[in-house]
């Protein structure tokens, strides 16, 4: 649960409505909603560049913190931190005085990390992860907390398969009060920390997100805390062998993204050595030859060749005397017989 339910209603509008900008003159039409937050509501539009996402607001404070997120992930060089920045306005809407704040922004296409993570198998979860860690790092470095970190804000973007953000609606300013949040994710939901805008809260988020990973339904703390968490990691196989990891995380024990990111290449490094070391071949000891017993064995072989030789040497001698005598025989007719 976030800490604020609705949006505000007049920011709900029904798909046709055409959003045109006070300043720059560009017009939206609304296809459909696609989610909604503390701070305003987010469409689906059609503009004359093609499709948006377009985010409505009352709150123009809130609007010009988001746009300001979105100016710095499009300053880091060779990144795709979160959707791309189009437009800024306000819109004029029918039968109202005041302004209403809106931007539009990339309109990324992908499955949700859960659905992505279903269809694909839990061996991406790694992958994914170590990708919105280097995210995150980055994020941090600008002096910005993600702060309502989940998996319905990541979306997955095909070729290459990169992992994306989509609502940075709470990103919070570092050292600040959380703006937004939602009560899963939450270190203080859990009593394991407060909801001050750190790395650490993003980095216990993470931890949430690879377990929901693996519990895809969530499960409520029921008068627990750590504990329950613990016990989930140590019941799930997959979970298990990130234990420590996860435990650290949740502890809030690294001091960066960084950090976290190195130490779970480091597992899957591990696992993969594992996976694919070549099994020996055990000799049995009852199988092993001693020299004692070699010799005997070999004993009667070196007998037969040794009968073998006495009996070809044997054929030859008979073969050399009956040669011989043959010889003998010839000169003896050759001298006295003949005449």
């Amino acid at each position: 649960m976030m800490n604020s339910t609705t949006a505000n209603q007049e920011c709900k509008v029904p798909p046709g409505t055409i959003i045109s900008g006070k300043w720059h003159g560009n017009q939206y039409q609304i296809i459909k909603p696609l989610g909604h937050g503390a701070n305003g509501v987010v469409y689906l539009a059609k503009g004359k560049a093609g499709y948006s996402a377009l985010k409505l607001s009352e709150n123009s404070m809130s609007i010009t913190s988001e746009v300001n997120v979105l100016k710095h992930f499009s300053k880091v060089r060779d990144s795709s931190l979160g959707p791309f920045l189009h437009d800024v306005d306000d819109w004029l809407k029918p039968g109202r005085s005041s302004a209403i704040a809106f931007y539009a922004m990339e309109y990324i296409q992908g499955p949700a990390y859960l659905d992505f993570i279903k269809g694909k198998g839990s061996e991406w979860i790694s992958v994914l992860v170590i990708q919105l860690l280097s995210s995150l790092e980055q994020l941090h470095m600008g002096g910005w907390i993600f702060g309502d970190l989940k998996p319905d804000n990541l979306i997955v973007s095909s070729s290459p398969v990169k992992l994306r953000f989509v609502d940075v609606g709470g990103t919070t300013q570092k050292g600040r009060a959380i703006k937004e949040f939602t009560d899963f994710f939450d270190r203080g939901y859990w009593g394991m920390g407060n909801r001050k805008a750190d790395a650490g809260y993003d980095l216990f988020a993470v931890a949430m997100i690879i377990i929901n990973s693996a519990y895809p339904k969530r499960f409520s703390r029921n008068g627990e805390g750590k504990q329950l968490l613990f016990r989930k990691i140590e019941e799930h196989p997959y979970l298990k062998k990130h234990k420590r990891l996860l435990q650290k995380a949740l502890c809030g024990e690294y001091i960066n993204a960084e950090e976290m990111r190195v130490d779970l290449i480091r597992n899957l490094k591990y696992e993969e050595k594992t996976v694919r070391a070549p099994v020996k071949k055990q000799v049995s000891v009852n199988k092993q030859t001693s020299p004692a017993q070699s010799n005997h064995s070999a004993a009667p072989k070196r007998r037969a060749q040794k009968r073998k030789r006495k009996r070809i040497t044997g054929f030859l001698d008979a073969v050399l005397v009956l040669t011989g005598l043959f010889v003998l025989y010839m000169l003896y007719i050759y001298h006295f017989l003949l005449p």
